[in-house]
């Protein structure tokens, strides 16, 4: 695998596999590697013949009073990671290239409806962040695919659409949650999670769980399928929810009608300090 940290370096080796007829895959990333990322490279090279994975954190798409600071980096342990499931190239930029004139002013990108609920309302400019970085890998790896997971439910459908909107010939796939054993959503804040809090943080997951057994049994009342994700989260003492809502699985709008499409149930819940998201489709 060569690892490069410029545009003039990306671009060189995507060249050299283009000149080849290689169809070329996109695995965005913030690093600190875990088996989900791992699988997303892994169906990405089952998809393309030249798969790149970028390594940048963005902070663009962090508020000024999040975790920007803390975020784990750990360039070593991510590039053995990628070697093992034969990445072709890595991408692992510093900030001065991905903004050069500095992000004061710097053009942005804006998904109207779908950045705007759920986690877009609890971190304000978040999903610009993340459509403009994403924008500009995609306009330098120029990829026929990309591959995201749908643990960010929300950041795949902004991706979705901004594809669509700008008619960028570029496939977006989705690849499922992958989770421990307990069911927690692998993650890379819950390395921050005390002992107690890790085992409190399964109520996520339970709490979705709830809420397609009830779906299973015949409920379709919004309302009522949150207030019971909502009874199951505050059982757990460390738990403050930021949001649980019910939404259109397309467009994210939240429902306040009879479930008769499928929907996205979708919390957010802070165990402590760390922040964690979940979700699962619930389909009539």
């Amino acid at each position: 695998m060569n690892t490069v940290k410029t545009v003039r370096e990306l671009r060189a080796a995507i060249a050299g596999a283009r000149s080849k007829g290689k169809r070329i895959a996109l695995v965005p990333t913030m690093g600190n590697l875990h088996s989900g990322h791992v699988a997303l490279v892994e169906k990405a090279k089952q998809r393309a013949d030249f798969v790149v994975t970028s390594i940048f954190v963005n902070p663009l798409q962090f508020g000024p009073s999040e975790d920007l600071s803390k975020y784990p980096r750990s360039l070593a342990a991510d590039q053995e990671k990628l070697i093992e499931v034969d990445c072709d190239l890595l991408f692992a930029p510093e900030l001065e290239e991905i903004y050069p004139d500095g992000m004061q002013g710097q053009t942005t990108v804006h998904v109207p409806v779908a950045s705007e609920g759920l986690c877009g309302a609890s971190r304000p400019g978040h999903f610009d962040g993340v459509a403009t970085v994403v924008s500009k890998l995609f306009n330098m790896v120029q990829p026929d695919l990309a591959i995201f997971g749908e643990k960010d439910f929300q950041q795949l459908a902004v991706i979705r659409k901004l594809v669509r909107d700008l008619n960028m010939s570029i496939q977006i796939m989705g690849e499922p949650t992958v989770r421990a054993e307990d069911g927690l959503a692998l993650s890379s804040r819950n390395q921050h999670l005390t002992p107690a809090q890790r085992g409190q943080a399964v109520c996520l997951r339970q709490a979705l769980d709830e809420a397609e057994r009830r779906f299973a049994a015949g409920e379709r009342d919004p309302q009522a399928l949150k207030d019971a994700m909502r009874a199951r989260i505050a059982r757990e003492p460390d738990a403050r929810i930021d949001y649980v809502e019910i939404a259109d699985d397309d467009t994210l709008t939240p429902l306040d009608g009879p479930i008769t499409r499928p929907a996205l149930a979708a919390l957010a819940v802070r165990i402590g300090q760390p922040r964690l998201i979940d979700n699962t489709v619930l389909r009539p």
